[in-house]
């Protein structure tokens, strides 16, 4: 790596700093042994740039495995989804995680894509004495930044695997990152969410085969409407993985947690599992990347012509499956109402069922049970979480 460029770290010490909390609070980092320190980073991509990155790490027993976030500027701030839906898999395995303040609204501001209602700004706007002397030259420079950082932080930590991650928007800055640079220093990408497009195209966007393995794993929710993935849906290849889960949404309350009547939706957000569907993807790309076994194919939600086909509950046929929709007590959708607000449009909803799908609530727990242990066996839920599903029984 020493011929090639990369960020130099020195650490954020002035100011509070700008912590990227999540709803979903996750594992004690401190109890887990983990390491948490906020870096700037900086070099030369060609323009001159100085950007923010977040680095939680074991203290001992490091993996080896660095998973570099791209993080999330939707809301006009920096965010972490998959941290959020990755953090327990992360520390449970002792993985270090990066968060890279890539793009140019998560530094210097901007406006939100998705309105929140909190509008935070850049971090420079959040805490200028810590910050101020950060500077982002403008997206056209975030994939290289984002590079730069991943390979600095990979020679610094002695990582031998290092792997891309990124949720919605950023999803689409690593289809971007794919279809037009290839696999740079990584050795596998987790495309979560992500729209048709990319960030330098509205237009459908499949990923090309850039030599390393790559999942792409969509909710129900992003296929149609306003995500549109539908139309970039690819068929699965030596390297490529396209996994879509039944009964989830863009976001969900995993993501939201206790502020999801923060929202205001009209009815409760979507209740679906696809946090134990990410992190065995993570699981599955990781090994894959280390040369092991490729991770195993998804079946694709079944739709005809602009329509999800639905059981017998209301819940979609086809995908990914977890117990909430093969073994159900609710109607789960990626899709909510037709006057919820856009930001509730991202989130679903669950609904009641119209019959209860069980005679009894022992014969439901019993099919509950069953639909975990198939999601296990088929390799879409880890056997590490087969406890925290079945205390999700309703």
């Amino acid at each position: 790596m020493a011929d090639l460029l990369r960020a130099a770290f020195t650490a954020l010490t002035s100011g509070n700093g700008v912590s990227l909390t999540s709803a979903n609070s996750g594992p004690d980092l401190i109890a887990h042994g983990y390491e948490e320190s906020e870096l700037r980073a900086a070099g030369t991509a060609p323009a001159p740039y100085a950007t923010r990155v977040l680095v939680r790490r074991p203290a001992a027993g490091f993996s080896g495995t660095l998973v570099v976030e791209w993080l999330n500027v939707s809301s006009g701030s920096d965010a972490a989804p998959d941290w959020t839906y990755l953090a327990e898999e992360i520390v449970r395995r002792g993985h270090a995680w990066a968060g890279v303040s890539a793009q140019r609204v998560g530094v210097e501001g901007g406006a939100a894509r998705v309105e929140t209602g909190i509008g935070l700004g850049g971090l420079k706007v959040q805490d200028p004495q810590r910050y101020g002397d950060l500077a982002h030259p403008g997206d056209e420079h975030a994939y290289e930044i984002y590079t730069q950082v991943a390979r600095g932080l990979a020679a610094d930590l002695g990582a031998t695997c290092v792997l891309a991650v990124g949720e919605s928007q950023s999803a689409a800055a690593l289809t971007t990152y794919l279809d037009v640079l290839g696999s740079s220093l990584f050795d596998g990408f987790l495309v979560h969410s992500r729209p048709g497009g990319a960030l330098h195209t509205d237009a459908p966007t499949r990923i090309p085969d850039v030599g390393v393995p790559v999942i792409t794993v969509q909710t129900e929710g992003d296929l149609l409407g306003r995500l549109n993935y539908l139309p970039a849906r690819q068929p699965d290849a030596e390297r490529f993985r396209l996994w879509e889960i039944a009964g989830s949404a863009h976001v969900d309350l995993f993501q939201i947690g206790g502020l999801e009547s923060f929202l205001g939706c009209p009815d409760p957000v979507n209740r679906g599992q696809q946090a134990y569907v990410v992190r065995a993807a993570l699981r599955w790309l990781e090994g894959w990347a280390r040369g092991g076994s490729p991770a195993p194919a998804g079946d694709r939600l079944e739709i005809v012509g602009d329509d999800l086909v639905l059981d017998e509950h209301g819940n979609v046929r086809g995908g990914v499956r977890t117990p909430v929709v093969d073994a159900p007590a609710d109607v789960l959708s990626g899709y909510a109402a037709a006057d919820a607000s856009p930001i509730c449009g991202l989130f679903g909803r669950t609904l009641p069922l119209a019959a209860p799908a069980y005679a009894s609530h022992e014969e439901y727990l019993a099919a509950y049970t069953a639909a975990t242990d198939a999601a296990i066996e088929a390799g879409f839920v880890l056997l590490e979480d087969r406890d925290a599903v079945l205390a999700e029984a309703r």
